[in-house]
């Protein structure tokens, strides 16, 4: 269902920690499609990447001795592992976010390694307020809703901060990654109209970027690409996306509608969605319920704001343009959901 890559890699042999997830999968098919030697540090084995040829090494990035053992030999070093979400302790986002990340930087420089691209976030700049077209001169957030964004933040600056001669670093950020095989923000959006529970927040005319799954795997291999090629990203961010932004909302009761659930129609306020985050994560802390609260002032900020940016830069510097529209992505996502 991929779309293979029109460029050809001089690298040898890679390394995807997070291989086994979501993006992981999607660059591991387009390496070893352009016959790369691809090997995949995960928390488990996957099957379905051995399958497509790649090896699969079981350890966590943030063990040194197993990230040494996955590097030895390896041209790149893709950093995708991560933990997502926006509920959970912050030793836990410390330990995989920033840790892992220094562990998988240390290891590169160890080992030899000369390229690293790290899956970041534009969450990185989310400073609660609108950002209507905004490039990479803006500055990392001071103030953090989540801990995810906090330990992307430490992670991404580590990463930028190691690029050198011998360790061309660069960062992409994807926004709102969607398409066949997601296993996080569909499932959860789906699963919240069938019961009827997602309320529009705000006024419903904000506007966000969304990045079908392909053109965040082909972005990471453009900046390979480029890496191996002189280098001129060395040292960045670049925002990815599908180039235009989306109405949030229309964009979600389109899906809906595709999946013969019922629009959405309810609303709240933002103060109101913001306020009641606010009550229940205290209530949630309180009691020391692992499970994630319907809502927090993060989701209410990222539902009812408008977060989009400008990908001219990375047009500019990787060449990067969507190899796959959004109507054509939501095609094959409802065609790939209602096979399942």
């Amino acid at each position: 269902m991929g779309t293979k890559e029109t460029f050809s890699l001089s690298i040898k042999k890679a390394l995807v920690t997070g291989g086994g997830g979501f993006v992981g999968t999607a660059i591991v098919k387009r390496l070893l499609a352009l016959g790369i030697e691809t090997d995949v540090l995960g928390r488990h084995q996957y099957p379905a990447v051995e399958a497509l040829g790649g090896r699969c090494i079981v350890g966590d990035v943030s063990d040194g001795a197993v990230m040494d053992r996955a590097a030895a030999g390896v041209d790149i070093v893709f950093h995708v592992a991560a933990l997502a979400g926006i509920w959970g302790s912050w030793k836990e986002y410390y330990t995989t976010n920033v840790l892992g990340t220094e562990t998988v930087v240390d290891s590169c420089r160890r080992n030899g390694v000369s390229m690293l691209v790290y899956t970041s976030t534009p969450s990185v700049v989310f400073n609660r307020t609108d950002i209507s077209g905004g490039d990479e001169s803006l500055a990392y957030a001071a103030l953090y809703l989540c801990h995810y964004a906090k330990s992307k933040v430490i992670a991404e600056q580590n990463v930028l901060a190691a690029n050198c001669p011998e360790l061309l670093t660069c960062a992409i950020r994807p926004h709102l990654i969607w398409g066949p095989g997601d296993p996080h923000l569909l499932p959860r959006l789906l699963a919240s109209g069938r019961k009827k529970l997602l309320k529009r927040v705000g006024d419903g005319s904000n506007l966000v970027d969304i990045s079908y799954i392909d053109n965040v795997a082909h972005a990471h291999l453009l900046a390979a690409k480029n890496l191996s090629e002189g280098g001129t990203a060395a040292g960045k961010a670049y925002f990815i996306s599908q180039g235009e932004p989306v109405n949030l909302w229309d964009w979600i009761n389109d899906l809906f509608t595709a999946m013969d659930i019922d629009r959405v129609q309810a609303s709240i306020s933002f103060p109101v969605a913001y306020h009641l985050g606010g009550l229940l994560e205290t209530w949630y802390k309180i009691t020391g319920a692992a499970k994630e609260p319907r809502m927090t002032r993060f989701l209410a900020e990222q539902l009812a704001k408008s977060h989009y940016f400008s990908i001219e830069n990375a047009r500019n510097d990787l060449g990067y343009a969507p190899i796959i529209s959004t109507s054509e992505g939501l095609r094959r996502t409802v065609s790939w959901l209602k096979a399942q």
